[in-house]
């Protein structure tokens, strides 16, 4: 089951959406609710969902500087928002933080949710083939890209993994914009920054767990998840295992 997080500080919508769908049936469980995006960052960071389902316009918090805060945590959880129709704007800009779509709330039907979930099921569910063997596809890991930026942010990460690496940081290696950054390392090398990131500790993570006796929780400093569960997380999602299953599995 993928895990949702619904953030939503109008009651009435909030428990709307959790009633017109059937989640189980699709995949998805609603594993916390949050009134704000202050609130809703604070569960992301301590246990981050696969969903999160966030309204744009929310008191303390709204939902693109939700987004933009957890972009910037290195938490590549999937973001659909709710939005009223003169929000468009700011749907734009959750477009570039890299939400993966929008519902307007006034409409909001029973098929607009089915439609938006199945999107997210399949992205999520491909996601978590990509690395089925247990191992990165080395390849994308080793290339090299046509552009000398890219090359150096790659390389930047290769030798870094241990530190706090975010866009932002990166954007500021390189001397350019974030959104420049992130849509030309899509462009270049056909995945986000974020996702290559996770591919590259993943990788570096499983040659500790073969070739070491490394705790696991060492392992995962070594290759820059501070959070345990986070890393056991992205670990499974991208190989299947966790990493001390895969352990087992690989003596």
């Amino acid at each position: 089951m993928w895990k949702v997080l619904l953030v939503e500080d109008e009651v009435f919508v909030r428990e709307s959406v959790k009633e017109l769908i059937r989640w189980d049936e699709m995949g998805f469980t609603l594993a916390a609710e949050a009134g704000d995006g202050i609130e809703a960052l604070e569960y992301i960071k301590r246990d981050p969902p696969d969903l999160v389902i966030a309204d744009i316009i929310m008191p303390r918090m709204d939902g693109i500087e939700l987004l933009r805060q957890t972009r910037h945590a290195g938490i590549t959880s999937k973001f659909v928002m709710l939005t009223c129709m003169g929000d468009f704007e700011y749907v734009r800009q959750a477009m570039v933080y890299g939400a993966s779509n929008y519902i307007l709330k006034l409409s909001m039907s029973v098929n607009d949710l089915r439609e938006t979930l199945y999107k997210i099921n399949d992205e999520l569910t491909h996601t978590a083939k990509l690395l089925h063997t247990g191992q990165a596809d080395t390849a994308v890991l080793s290339q090299e890209i046509s552009h000398p930026e890219v090359n150096k942010i790659m390389q930047y990460i290769k030798e870094n993994l241990d530190k706090d690496i975010t866009v932002k940081s990166l954007s500021q290696y390189v001397m350019m914009c974030e959104n420049y950054v992130s849509s030309l390392f899509k462009k270049k090398t056909g995945q986000t920054l974020i996702h290559y990131l996770h591919e590259v500790r993943v990788n570096q993570a499983i040659h500790y767990l073969i070739e070491t006796d490394l705790k696991i929780q060492e392992i995962g400093l070594r290759v820059g998840f501070v959070n345990d569960n986070y890393f056991i997380k992205i670990f499974k999602r991208l190989t299947g295992s966790t990493p001390s299953q895969y352990r087992q599995q690989r003596k």
